[in-house]
């Protein structure tokens, strides 16, 4: 298990967020308190403090100011009462963030410069500025780890290959990525849970992300050889497969019909062990597999359909007359 390092304001806003995942962020007072860590992946809406309200008041989040708490913080400057906001600055919060573009008050921003708290302003509204920021925050403070193995998407299925070193994990998906499937990280693959019960899988450094290591050939770039069609940077890992050497002791599972899953931070994934030797196709046995679980997710069970067939083929008519009209003394 990693350990999340401390995440700063400074972090949030420079983070490369793209699509709808953009927060819009532009820092506009308090940038000597960018430095200011953010504990939690909550928000709040500081409503009540304003009007004098501080029980149970969640200081450590972020604090989002929509038009409703700009306007009323220019009422209390009107009005000199601004003794609230001299209290709400009094708590050590990570920052605000202003929404819809709305500039607040110069009043406000000069408290937020002599308390070096980071005032921040986005073009979003609330509710979407919020909706997004939520997810960034959970993707950062998701608990996550590291897996020796290669993550690929192989039709639409997110699957991890995992094995000892040099059983061809990299050449397998090597092999699939000439077939048309994509590659999100080679060696080192960091995985984080996602509202509880959904892996992320990623490349671990992104520097050198969507390069592989073939022996024999040496690091090549995924995308320079196959285009941008051949990668993505993250996906859901949704099963497990381990590669292994042929082992003739070992009872492999022929019918399918017992599941077994492996669990990473606590959530259970479908797991395949696939022998290896010469003359087996791992590729395309990879792509069954990927097929094969898009069925299950789609409700049809193969391997229990076929169990269910011969259990109905054995209790009919003509199989227990088959049974009981054999000649046994032949």
């Amino acid at each position: 298990m990693i350990e999340t390092k401390d995440f700063t304001v400074l972090d949030l806003l420079d983070m490369d967020l793209k699509d709808h995942d953009d927060l819009q962020l532009r820092c506009i007072a308090g940038r000597k308190g960018l430095g200011r860590v953010i504990n939690l992946p909550d928000i709040n809406r500081p409503g009540l403090a304003l009007s004098g309200f501080y029980e149970n008041f969640a200081w450590q989040r972020v604090q989002v100011m929509g038009l409703g708490e700009n306007a009323y913080i220019r009422k209390l400057f009107d009005e000199n009462k601004s003794a609230n906001l001299t209290t709400l600055f009094g708590y050590d919060i990570p920052c605000f963030i202003f929404t819809n573009g709305a500039m607040p008050e110069k009043e406000f921003l000069a408290l937020a410069e002599e308390r070096d708290c980071p005032v921040l302003i986005t073009d979003l509204s609330s509710t979407e500025f919020m909706n997004r920021l939520m997810r960034v925050l959970s993707g950062v403070f998701a608990p996550k780890t590291t897996v020796h193995g290669v993550l690929v998407e192989v039709y639409g299925i997110g699957i991890l290959l995992t094995g000892d070193s040099g059983v061809g994990k990299s050449e397998t998906a090597l092999e699939l990525i000439e077939r048309g499937h994509r590659l999100v990280a080679d060696d080192v693959v960091e995985i984080r849970c996602v509202s509880g019960n959904i892996l992320m899988g990623s490349g671990a450094n992104k520097v050198i992300g969507h390069h592989m290591e073939i022996r024999g050939l040496g690091i090549i770039n995924v995308t320079h050889l196959f285009g941008v069609r051949a990668i993505r940077d993250k996906k859901q890992v949704q099963l497990i497969c381990n590669l292994e050497e042929w082992d003739t002791n070992k009872v492999y599972d022929r019918i399918g019909t017992d599941e077994k899953t492996q669990a990473i931070l606590d959530v259970h994934i479908p797991h395949l062990d696939i022998p290896v030797k010469p003359g087996r196709n791992i590729p395309i046995i990879i792509e069954t597999a990927a097929m094969n679980e898009r069925l299950k997710k789609m409700g049809y069970h193969s391997a229990q359909e076929f169990n269910k067939n011969i259990l109905r083929w054995l209790e009919s008519e003509s199989a227990r007359a088959v049974y009981f009209g054999r000649d046994d003394s032949i």
